[in-house]
């Protein structure tokens, strides 16, 4: 029987709070800057909801349980869904952050996640989009 030779690339990446990971393959080139934080709620969001309609967890309070968070926060992060579909699209597409804070937090958006009218959300969301 003869010996068998696997090669593979591989790097270990770690990052400040993070374990070193092992990963096959190239390394991946990474863009500058992160990801703002409403983007990945949105993002959460969006997929939490599939979760639900798929039957893969029962309700808002079991995605909570699971996810350790209080189900004030579930409802909070929940109600991105509200928001006018091409706000939505645009939080999913912020630019990326190179330093500081984000331009836009989940709190700003919560005045127009309370309003039940598309076009007056998208008012306040050029307003504030104005204001960046």
């Amino acid at each position: 029987m003869s010996d068998i030779r696997i090669e593979s690339k591989i790097h270990f990446k770690s990052g400040r709070r993070s374990k070193k990971q092992l990963r096959t393959g190239q390394e991946a080139t990474s863009m500058p800057g992160r990801v703002p934080r409403v983007a990945k709620l949105m993002a959460l969001a969006i997929r939490f909801e599939q979760l639900v309609v798929d039957g893969v967890a029962a309700d808002y309070a079991e995605l909570s349980r699971l996810g350790h968070v209080t189900r004030a926060r579930m409802t909070q992060i929940m109600n991105l869904l509200h928001l006018a579909p091409e706000i939505q699209e645009a939080i999913l597409f912020l630019p990326r952050v190179n330093f500081g804070r984000d331009p836009i937090t989940e709190r700003e958006l919560r005045p127009l996640v309370a309003l039940p009218d598309w076009r007056k959300q998208r008012k306040l969301w050029a307003e504030l989009c104005d204001m960046l």
